[in-house]
């Protein structure tokens, strides 16, 4: 495989991975604005089977673009790239993206698969808030992630012009 190839194979996957993640967060957001008007039992159910999706889903998506995204920042500092800098951006965003879920998300995800939907906790409401807070604190980043890496990839050269003026690109 050319390094032209692998450049393109790796840009286009981060890309479609920090699309896949930003929309899945987005879309995420969204529901949890609508769960906002449930009581604590429906809340409760809810939450609980999302969790029988959402951690392999993540798994599945987050991990394969972390690794793209590494890919891309160690091919553009090899290659000199003016793509470094916007794909180390949007890698630094992805990984805080990933301690907030660690920090925050992940522990009340734990907690809230252990609650009994028909006597929730009597602080649900104060807990709900904190996930809702974290994720939109993650979301935003896997949105600028995923802006930083629409500015890395697209229409970018990846090498460093050349002595002639003229800049190579990835697929040339």
């Amino acid at each position: 495989m050319t390094n032209a190839r692998l450049v393109n194979i790796t840009r286009y996957a981060s890309l479609l991975g920090g699309g896949v993640v930003a929309g899945g967060a987005l879309a995420v957001f969204i529901l949890e604005l609508a769960l906002r008007r449930l009581d604590g039992r429906e809340y409760t159910l809810v939450r609980q089977a999302e969790h029988d999706y959402f951690p392999w889903y993540l798994g599945a998506t987050l991990g394969p673009t972390l690794v793209a995204m590494a890919m891309l920042v160690v091919l553009a500092r090899r290659a000199g790239s003016p793509a470094l800098r916007p794909a180390a951006a949007a890698l630094v965003l992805l990984v805080l993206a990933l301690v907030v879920s660690f920090a925050v998300n992940a522990p009340i995800n734990i907690q809230q698969i252990g609650w009994n939907a028909q006597a929730p906790p009597a602080d649900w409401a104060s807990i709900r808030d904190r996930w809702q807070i974290a994720h939109g604190v993650r979301t935003l980043f896997c949105v600028l992630a995923f802006g930083c890496l629409g500015a890395a990839v697209i229409d970018r050269p990846f090498e460093r012009a050349s002595g002639t003026g003229t800049a190579g690109r990835s697929g040339s």
